[in-house]
């Protein structure tokens, strides 16, 4: 089990994501901003769209974005996202994504 945040601006999005993580048995958690304390976690879920800077260096990052915005992927791989995944193959495979960042 990976202590998780979800980072989402859009609610509805981020209340989906946060059900998948806890469905695969992660303690996750649902926040508009990086809390101050990353020492406990261990991945960032973000909301690519969101706007949300993440700060490299600290918790593996797992970065979402819309399938048809390939520039969105780009930007995050050269941001240093450990993986960029669209959102649909999240919806399918989000707990085991991330039992592989966290484990990694």
């Amino acid at each position: 089990m990976a202590r998780v945040v979800a980072l989402f601006d859009d609610l509805l999005l981020g209340t989906n994501v946060l059900g998948w993580l806890r469905a695969a048995g992660h303690e996750a958690t649902l926040a508009a901003a990086v809390p101050e304390d990353l020492a406990e976690v261990d991945v960032l879920v973000v909301d690519l769209d969101s706007g949300i800077d993440t700060p490299a260096g600290g918790p593996k990052r797992l970065g979402l974005y819309s399938h048809v915005d390939p520039e969105t992927r780009r930007r995050a791989e050269a941001a240093g996202f450990d993986l960029v995944v669209p959102r649909s193959r999240f919806a399918r495979e989000g707990g085991a994504l991330v039992d592989r960042l966290a484990s990694g």
